[in-house]
């Protein structure tokens, strides 16, 4: 039978804007050795997936960084100390596209990796869409709107034009109703 491990220590190597690395020793519970892992703590983060009354999707165009890429996404962040995820999931929804919404529902929690990341991701469903203003964007953030057919998003997904698997993974919570 798997047990949890039992952390010995537990120290944070760095702190950084938006996460902090920090390492855990452990012991194994199957052999008793102790062992470091380090683990990637951030808050956790939010998507959402904003259908419009006509079933077009409210998705964003942005650089990535990391891959050095334009992806396609649906509007998600970072849930700030002391916010719930539907607040953070509403103000990113406004930020990112200058949408608000009032039919909310939370349609499933994942894990991003487990095995590095402390956080979770909170998706959402958000329909009566109003536009209010254009995106405001952050400093570090060039993002287009985007609105595509609910219809076009498995195609979308099978090409790989959208390949985030954080989006994928909304749009799975979605097509289980």
């Amino acid at each position: 039978m798997v047990k949890a491990w039992k952390r010995i220590r537990s120290q944070t190597n760095s702190s950084y804007r938006i996460f902090s690395i920090r390492t855990d020793t452990t012991l194994s519970p199957r052999t008793g050795a102790e062992h470091d892992f380090y683990v990637i703590e951030s808050s956790d983060w939010v998507n959402v997936i904003p259908i419009t009354t006509d079933q077009q999707v409210v998705m964003v165009k942005q650089y990535r960084h990391g891959s050095r890429q334009v992806t396609l996404e649906i509007p998600g962040g970072l849930v700030d100390p002391g916010d719930t995820p539907k607040k953070a999931a509403s103000r990113e929804l406004l930020e990112e596209t200058g949408y608000q919404a009032t039919e909310w529902a939370k349609i499933g929690v994942v894990s991003p990796n487990p095995a590095i990341f402390s956080n979770r991701c909170h998706t959402f469903l958000a329909r009566n869409l109003t536009k209010v203003s254009g995106p405001t964007p952050d400093q570090t953030e060039d993002i287009e709107v985007v609105l595509l057919p609910l219809s076009d998003i498995p195609r979308l997904i099978r090409k790989g034009v959208i390949d985030h698997v954080l989006v994928i993974a909304a749009f799975y919570w979605y097509s289980l109703g």
